[in-house]
Parts: structure tokens; sequence; C-alpha cells
């Protein structure tokens, strides 16, 4: 594997940690993935139930995407116009479009024409490219998509091109910090990997390619000319739709799926104690 350069601190990226494909920076702890995006293509999206993934994260989703709405109308009380990258089902447009002038962006035909089912207005293609240069948006958010973005300084750079003097970014995320992933990593070091694979969505048709702490993108966005305003955590699962969730990946089966769903039942309560897996920042663009 060729040397890679780390986006955050620009140290040098080490392969060969946990897996192959992983490589992390051992000055601030930034990692990411070589793992192919495959949007689109048939095969590798029979690997998940759609249905299934739906009915599991709709109301976890929801739950979370109140919280940031709230944070962001303390921010942003006039409300503006607000981008959706990677919107999906349309599900925060939806809750956001009484408080904002909303609009979507999202790669996969299917999701388009879901979350046109309801109402919410969506332009097919990748960001920035389904944007006219001249754009400008008050508000831009990714909610759990920055992690799948092969180039995401370029990406940033972009947020910044289209966002309006002391525009808003959003970034919803999973944490390198949070008790799930280091559990991952630690039964990855023991042999047991799956765990640490489906973190990554490594079998998904667009895995993850990068995680972060909560320290390190600070850092990540101030060197990108962002300046965080507010920060949370949120909900990683929850009870209801859980099952559903777990069963999203067919290659499980029903008895593996059941072990997993028990085991999480079990620790559920244990969590609030914990490091949490979700986090969001709101930064705001800096002159």
């Amino acid at each position: 594997m060729l040397d890679e350069i780390c986006v955050v601190c620009k140290s040098k990226l080490f392969y060969n940690n946990y897996k192959e494909w992983h490589a992390v920076c051992k000055n601030c702890g930034y990692e990411k993935a070589n793992l192919q995006c495959t949007i689109g293509l048939f095969l590798t999206q029979e690997t998940v139930n759609e249905r299934s993934r739906e009915i599991g994260l709709r109301k976890l989703r929801q739950k979370n995407f109140k919280k940031i709405l709230m944070s962001l109308k303390l921010l942003k009380p006039t409300g503006g116009h607000l981008l959706d990258v990677g919107c999906a089902h349309g599900w925060f447009l939806e809750m956001a479009k009484n408080d904002f002038d909303v609009m979507g962006i999202e790669p996969d035909k299917n999701m388009v024409e879901k979350a046109a089912q309801i109402g919410s207005p969506v332009r097919f293609g990748f960001f920035p490219e389904a944007l006219r240069k001249d754009e400008r948006f008050d508000i831009i958010i990714f909610n759990d998509v920055f992690e799948h973005i092969p180039d995401i300084t370029t990406a940033l750079k972009s947020c910044y091109q289209h966002l309006s003097r002391e525009g808003a970014l959003i970034l919803n995320l999973p944490s390198s910090k949070g008790i799930f992933y280091v559990l991952s990593k630690l039964l990855c070091r023991l042999g047991m990997d799956s765990f640490f694979d489906r973190l990554w969505q490594k079998e998904l048709c667009s895995p993850h390619l990068s995680y972060f702490s909560p320290s390190n993108l600070e850092i990540f966005l101030k060197n990108n000319k962002f300046l965080i305003k507010r920060r949370g955590y949120l909900a990683t699962i929850s009870f209801k739709g859980l099952y559903k969730r777990i069963i999203t990946v067919r290659k499980f089966g029903i008895l593996r799926s059941a072990v997993i769903y028990l085991a999480l039942i079990v620790t559920l309560p244990l969590l609030k104690i914990f490091p949490k897996d979700i986090f969001f920042v709101i930064a705001l663009r800096q002159e």
C-alpha cells in the first residue's frame, strides 16, 4: 500500500493495524478505509434488505433529526435556504420544511423516488456536481453522509463555496471514540472482525470511508475555515426497529441476527454511561 497523508494533520497514515483496507493516523487518530462505493450496482444492493432498513431506521432518524433541528433553529431563527446532501428518503427535508426553504441531493434513483412520494424536493446526482456554480445556501447538512464521501477535503471546499456568508455546515456522523466502535476494534484484534466490517459498512454499496473523533473533526473543520458553534450526541440504537436494522444485511441469517439482537437488548440500558457512537456539529463558515 502506498503511503498516504492524513487529511486532518498531514501526518503519515498507517495500514494493517486491523484490516488491509483500513488506515489510521497515529498523530491525531483520524481513520480511513480504501473501500469501493458501488451505488447503483444491482449485485451490491441485493446484500441489503432495503424495506427492513427503512422500517428499522425511520423512528430513530426522526428522533435524531428533531434534536439537530432544535439546535439549528437556535442558531438560525430566521430560517434560510437549506441543502440536505445525500437526503435518502427525504425524512429530514420533510421535518425541516416548515422552518426552512429545503432542497435535497441524492445519487440513488430509488431514494429520489421515495423522497418524491412524501413531497420532498430532491435533485438527482452527486454533490457538488448536481449544483450550479452560482447556487448558494444558508445551511448545508450531511446526515450520516460525510463519512461515505471519498474526497472529503474537496467536499468541504465545495461546501465553503456554496454557503452564504456565515452559512452553517452541519455534520452528523459516527464517532471513533464511541463504545460500539471501540468494542469492534477489540473484537477485530481477537480475530472476530464481522462487527468491525459492519460498522465500516464494508459489504454495502456505500461503505464508510472515514472515522472522526469530535476533537480531530474540529481541527479538520478549522483548517478549512469552519468554526464549530454547536455540538451534541445522538442516539445510536433504540428498542423500536432494532431487529429490522439487524436483518438489513441478508448474510447475517435468522439465528445470527437473533443472537446480535439479544446481545444489544441486554447492553442497551448500559449505553448511557459509555461514550456515544454518533455526534453532530454545527459549524459556521468563516471569512
